[in-house]
This record gives C-alpha cells, structure tokens and sequence, in this order.
C-alpha cells in the first residue's frame, strides 16, 4: 500500500476519532489514539502527511464542511454518517487546498477508502460530493 494512502486512511480514522468526542483535538497529531505497536512503527512520512491532512482540513474546518454542504442533494449535513464525513472532509480539504495533486487521484483515494471502512453505497455518495466540488473549484479557475 502507498504511503499516501497509509496517510489519508491514518487522516481518516483521526477526524474520525475527532468528530467522534465531539471535537477534541487533543493527541490527535501525536496518533495518540493508535496502539503502541502501530504508533512506533509508523514510517516518518507516511505521519507527516497524514498531520498535514489532519491539521489542514481541522484548520479549514467550516470552509471544508461549506463546500461539502454545498454539494448535498436531498440530504442534510446532519444525516452524514460519520465514515462517510471523515472521508469527505479529508477528500474536500485537498481538492481545495492540495492543488499539486490531480484531483482524480483524491477522489480515487476517497473512493478506495470508503470502500473498505464505510457502507455499501457509501462510495458512490463520497463520488458524487467529491466530484461536485471538484467542478465547482476547476470552474473558478
């Protein structure tokens, strides 16, 4: 598995783990929520992008969950299961703001991750919002 990939499944389980106890950050950049094992055996990399992710998208958090909002059909922001808000916060927060890389690739990500950690539609609810603020930021220019 790439190290990306690691990073935005680790970014994941971390907002995740933040929404879950209603917003405390504490530890959440130290993976203080990760065993022992996995913690000390976590590749220097594969944490530093995962706490750009964290901390980028906790920092733009109304601007990221905005933008999510603003791509909901029929669907209130409230209703969001929270796998499916985690990943779409982390895919959200880098189609706005990680402009090197392709956005296909972040949706791509999102999508794999939904896949393993969320429902059985859950993929093709994270497509859709993904894709629609996607167009939204490459119409701006």
């Amino acid at each position: 598995m790439a190290s990306r990939r690691k990073a935005r499944i680790l970014a994941f389980q971390a907002l995740y783990a933040w929404d879950s106890s209603d917003g405390q950050a504490e530890g959440l950049l130290d993976f203080d929520w990760l065993d022992e094992e996995k913690r000390s055996a976590l590749d220097d990399e594969v944490a530093a992008f995962a706490r750009l992710l964290i901390a980028g998208t906790l920092e733009s958090i109304e601007v990221v969950d905005a933008a999510i909002e603003s791509h909901l059909q029929n669907w209130s922001f409230e209703r969001l299961k929270r796998v499916d808000l985690a990943v779409l916060r982390i895919g959200a927060y880098s189609l706005l703001n990680q402009r090197d890389i392709p956005a296909q690739i972040t949706i791509d990500e999102a999508i794999e991750i939904v896949k393993e950690y969320g429902s059985e539609d859950s993929y093709r609810f994270v497509n859709g919002v993904l894709d629609g603020i996607w167009k939204t930021e490459s119409a701006k220019g």
